[in-house]
């Protein structure tokens, strides 16, 4: 069963980054699936993403995000909602390209008055696309960054359950 963490940070290395790959670890521990999980870091592929055509390096993301079982989509709050970048990218999926996905929206915001962002704005856009996504979207603030793998594994220990049990319904034989 594949992890995927998705950064939608346009800045390599990013504090968003950092989160995501965490928070994608820490669910995956606590559903049984330790080891490497792919990443999409969208900094390395945002030249391409507005090209006219297919590029190979945004093909191979789409399909490794649209076959992942668990997505953590991870993005910095811009303008109160998620990045561009990240819009740009999950507009190139087709529709319900993420039927069979158990998706995790997640935001690293500096000011706690975007938390529903995370809510208002991340998650209809995952179910649009057909994601399930079965538990309050995650808004971490950058002060809370020094204390992220605590909060991070009080997060999964709460989530995990669901995730479980939406992957159980959707494909019994993997869960």
């Amino acid at each position: 069963m594949s992890v995927v963490a998705l950064v939608g940070n346009p800045r390599e290395g990013s504090r968003t980054r950092t989160v995501a790959v965490e928070a994608a670890e820490a669910v995956a521990r606590r559903l049984g699936l330790p080891g490497a999980h792919d990443v999409i870091d969208l900094s390395a592929l945002g030249p391409h993403l507005l090209a006219p055509g297919p590029t190979p390096g945004v093909e191979v993301a789409l399909e490794l995000v649209a076959e992942a079982r668990v997505l953590v989509v991870a993005s910095p709050t811009y303008k109160g909602t998620y990045t561009g970048l990240l819009k740009a990218f999950l507009d190139r999926l087709r529709p319900e390209a993420l039927a069979g996905v158990v998706a995790l929206p997640l935001l690293v915001m500096g000011d706690p008055k975007h938390a529903l962002a995370v809510e208002v704005h991340l998650r209809p856009l995952l179910v649009e696309l057909g994601a399930t996504v079965p538990t309050p979207g995650l808004a971490v603030l950058e002060s809370q960054l020094p204390v992220l793998e605590e909060l991070l594994g009080r997060w999964a220990e709460r989530v995990a359950p669901q995730v479980a049990a939406a992957l159980a319904v959707g494909h019994p034989a993997t869960a």
